[in-house]
This record gives structure tokens, sequence and C-alpha cells, in this order.
């Protein structure tokens, strides 16, 4: 699907949307729902991911496709190592089958997990024999993917001694590893997160309980970029959030002050508002906590005619697409002076925006939605549009809420 983006002829937008749950919230807590009885699970993410974590979990035996759900992957492959008696091979894309998966088939492997690579070393797919983990220690680097971390915790409570696992070094990602616990603590799942290391106690059962998904920060980000590109005044709110969020993306509501967006939380609310003109020609954030609002924060400040300076980004060169890279040729189209690293991006500032300009998306959800707001500022064309998908559905209709034009050609 190719689309055609306008933006709004109206100068200060108003709309209240509703945004479906948080993919990540929602994986953790299917695969808590599948290791554990009596699990309900209210607003689950009607993303692509979601679907297919939920079918992978069903499976006994085969294989499981898992598409472009890198999510999925490490979860179920820490999941899977677990269930005894169900032999299943792990897949996906072509893209998926070229993310590192290593570093946590090794951390299984070492508490007892049968894992083996069909094809390349270190990458999907792979052919997992489920069984009892007996042993309750492991180690992995504090700077690789939250995932892979995750992943670990997520299994923990099943194991018979539970699992103490330390984290060697710069600990990145720390929210979302928080976000699992979080969920662990609302099943009354005893854990720790002292220093490097992460404790949590064997589980046998839980009470009954219900989760509340709360709804994704990330998807929240584009209209934090619209309302930053909107005229003072400008206000979207948007539902179901929460002031005390579990996602490390939260961090929007701090960060785009800076962008002259003010944030105001209502019962399950938030109201995104442009109450200013930024005052700043350039700013720096480390979003090693925060990675996925990378290219909405890079194509916000590009729009804006500032600068940036965004470091803490080396996972997102093992992401749907090389992030990095992605955005480099991307906004390279638009005219923008752009630098990258294999772990930091720099847009200097400049005022002239080229119009018309064809965005690939890269099979990445969050290229074709980061873009997407800068129709505010310049029509413009996203290429295998669809691809919003993965994580967000219902995006294109909602912009058109927000009188966005939306042509698919």
């Amino acid at each position: 699907m190719r689309l055609h983006l306008t933006g709004p002829t109206e100068k200060e937008l108003r709309a209240h949307i509703k945004i479906t749950g948080s993919k990540s919230e929602s994986n953790r807590s299917l695969l808590l729902a599948a290791l554990y009885k009596g699990i309900t699970i209210e607003n689950t993410s009607n993303s692509d991911d979601a679907k297919v974590m939920a079918q992978g979990l069903k499976k006994t035996s085969g294989t499981v496709d898992i598409h472009h759900a890198g999510t999925a992957m490490r979860f179920l492959t820490g999941y899977f190592s677990g269930q005894e008696g169900r032999n299943v091979i792990l897949t996906g894309s072509k893209r998926m089958t070229e993310r590192p998966i290593k570093i946590l088939v090794d951390a299984l492997r070492e508490l007892g997990a049968d894992i083996s690579y069909e094809k390349e070393e270190g990458y999907p797919p792979i052919k997992i024999k489920g069984k009892a983990l007996i042993k309750d220690r492991v180690s992995l680097p504090a700077n690789v993917s939250s995932q892979y971390i995750s992943s670990l915790l997520l299994l923990a409570p099943s194991l018979k001694s539970g699992l103490e696992l330390e984290l060697v070094g710069k600990i990145t990602s720390v929210p979302y590893i928080k976000m699992t616990l979080g969920l662990l603590d609302e099943l009354g799942i005893p854990n720790s997160f002292e220093g490097n290391l992460i404790k949590v106690s064997p589980k046998a059962s839980v009470s009954p309980t219900t989760l509340v998904v709360e709804s994704d920060w990330s998807s929240a980000s584009y209209y934090y970029s619209i309302v930053a590109m909107a005229a003072i005044g400008s206000e979207i709110t948007l539902s179901a959030y929460k002031k005390d969020s579990l996602q490390g993306d939260s961090v929007l509501a701090e960060l785009y002050t800076h962008f002259g967006v003010e944030t105001s939380f209502g019962e399950h609310t938030i109201s995104l508002k442009k109450v200013t003109e930024p005052k700043e020609n350039t700013v720096t954030f480390d979003l090693a906590n925060a990675p996925d609002i990378a290219q909405t924060i890079a194509v916000t400040t590009f729009g804006l005619g500032m600068g940036c300076h965004l470091t803490g980004l080396h996972t997102l060169k093992i992401k749907e697409t090389d992030r990095l890279e992605a955005l480099f040729t991307e906004l390279s189209k638009f005219g923008a002076d752009i630098s990258v690293t294999d772990k930091s991006l720099t847009i200097i500032p400049s005022k002239g925006i080229k119009e018309e300009v064809a965005i690939d998306t890269y099979n990445d959800h969050r290229m074709a939605m980061a873009f997407a707001p800068l129709a505010m500022k310049t029509p413009l064309f996203v290429n295998d549009a669809g691809v919003v998908s993965k994580s967000y559905p219902d995006f294109w209709e909602d912009l058109k809420e927000l009188q966005f034009k939306v042509m698919e050609l």
C-alpha cells in the first residue's frame, strides 16, 4: 500500500484518540497468562506482534513463524525452553533470520536448555526441545537488548529454583526491565533488582488477577511530534494512559517540553498541548532507556528546523531494519544535514524541507509512523504504508481524525 499524505489545513488541531494497548506490555502479559492460570488481560494490543505472540504460545509442536516480531522471537525462545515435552522450530521473516539471538540462546543453554540452530550459528531459525531447567544462575552483558533480559525474567518464576541474573557492565533500557518486574509484582511474584543483580523467586501458581494493559507510549510519540509542529494552542487528548507508567517511552512527556509541548494527565488520559515555540536551536538527548522514540524525535527536530544530538542508540542497528542508516537515508531525501555512527545521530539545524518526497519504510512500522507527522510541513508519500499493522493498525485512520488527507494510490 502506497499513500500520499497531506497535513491538516486547520491551524489549531483538536482531537481525542484512543490508542491500542502497549505491544510491549501485552506480550509480557500474554506470556505470563500462558504460564499461570487465572490471569485475565484487558486492553490487549491489536498489533500484528501481539497476535503472533498469542498464536505462538498455543503451539505444542512444529514450526512457529513470528514474521517480523522481534519481541515474540526473544520471549518465545525463553518460554519454549522451559516447556517440558514441547518441541518447536522458531522462525520468522528474512530480516528476522538476520537479527542475532546468540546471547539469549547461550544464557538459556547455561541454564540447561536444549536449543540448536537450523541454519546460521547465532541466528534464527532455532530448534527448541522443551525441558525442565534446573540451574538458577546466569549472567548477560548489561548493554544487550532488554528483550533478552526480559525473556529470562519472564521464564524465571516457572523455574524450580527461580533465577539470579547478573548483568555485566552498564545497564541500558532499564525501564523495560522494570516493566517486566512490575508485572511480576502485580502477580505477587517476589523479585529484587539491586545494582547489577536481579533475583526472581519461583512461584507455582498465582491468585486470579486482571492485568490492564496501558496504551502504547511509543504510539503516542507520533502525536507529540504532530503537536510540536502544529500551531500554538493545538491540543490532542489520548487514552488510555496513566501517570505512573511502566513504559520507558513515557519520558516523552518530559522530552517534548523542549519542543513547546505540555502534557497534562487526566484520570485515564494525557492531553498534549502546544504552549510555545521551541526556545532551543539544538537538543541533546541520551535515549539509551527509550530507543524506540529516536526516529520520532529525529523527524520532529528536522521538521521544526532544529538540530539534535541523540545518543544511546546502539540497539537500533538490530531492529526491524538498521534504523540509524534508514534515518540517514530518508531524512537526507528531505535535505537534512544528518550524520550517524553505530550508536548516535546528529542533525544540524536547517530551514528548507524538500516537497513530495517518497519515504521507504524498510518493513519497519516506526519508519512509516515517525515520518508521517512531517506532512504537517510538506506533502509526502509513504511506501509500504501497511507496515504500521505491526504495532498500530489504526494509525492511518486515526490521522484522518486530525484532518490529515490520507490517499491510497
